[in-house]
């Protein structure tokens, strides 16, 4: 069994051979397993009720793909680019993100278990209702301009990513580790930090964040 420990976080991974599987270039059924997808293109794709089960999927091209129900289960995704893609409904578990791009991704309604993101890029992305069924964990991940909504994530790890102005409406992230990420371009209400761990490190970003929360007026004295 192949784990890995993000702060207090601890991540049940995929753990593939490569020898035990056959490279493949498209879909052919409703239920793939075991293949490698290796600089495939599927851009603009629709897949319904797909599940795609321990496949390793490298240097693809799976930008404004729309997919709607099914699962990713047991998978290794690298340096794949999934830039303007919609995924609504789908159950992701027991999967590892590392350098890969969802630039302008929109993320709907995604369940999520026992995930790791590492090195990947959600610049202007969109997260609406995404939930935390189990452990998941960002690293060296950036954020800027994204957008999460009425997501329930507790108990993630955020760790050394870069947050400038992702925006947070009606998120629950209580139990949170955001440790190592700076906090200053953060916009959020601070009811949504509820319950989060901080370092001592961050408070000088989080004093900004409630001044500016508060509509607090700093005058100098005289």
């Amino acid at each position: 069994m192949r784990t890995t420990t993000v702060g207090d976080v601890t991540i049940l991974l995929p753990d593939l051979d490569p020898e035990d599987l056959d490279q493949v270039t498209d879909l052919f059924d409703d239920e793939v397993r075991d293949v490698l997808f290796d600089g495939v293109s599927w851009r603009g794709g629709q897949l319904a009720d797909r599940s795609i089960r321990g496949c390793r999927i490298t240097s693809a091209d799976l930008g404004e793909v729309s997919w709607e129900a099914g699962a990713l289960y047991g998978c290794e995704i690298v340096g794949t680019d999934l830039s303007g893609a919609t995924l609504t409904g789908i159950s992701i578990e027991r999967c590892a993100f590392t350098g890969s791009r969802f630039t302008g991704t929109r993320l709907i309604d995604v369940r999520l278990k026992d995930i790791l993101f590492d090195n990947c890029r959600f610049d202007y992305a969109t997260l609406n209702r995404v939930s935390a069924a189990g452990s998941v964990a960002f690293t060296n991940c950036t954020f800027g301009h994204g957008n999460w909504s009425s997501c329930r994530l507790p108990g993630i790890a955020l760790r050394s990513c870069v947050l400038g102005h992702l925006e947070l409406e009606s998120c629950r992230l209580d139990g949170a580790d955001l440790r190592g990420n700076r906090l200053h371009d953060l916009r959020t209400p601070l009811d949504n930090l509820k319950g989060v761990f901080l370092g001592e490190d961050q408070l000088s970003d989080l004093t900004r964040l409630t001044v500016e929360a508060l509509n607090i007026a700093l005058r100098a004295e005289g």
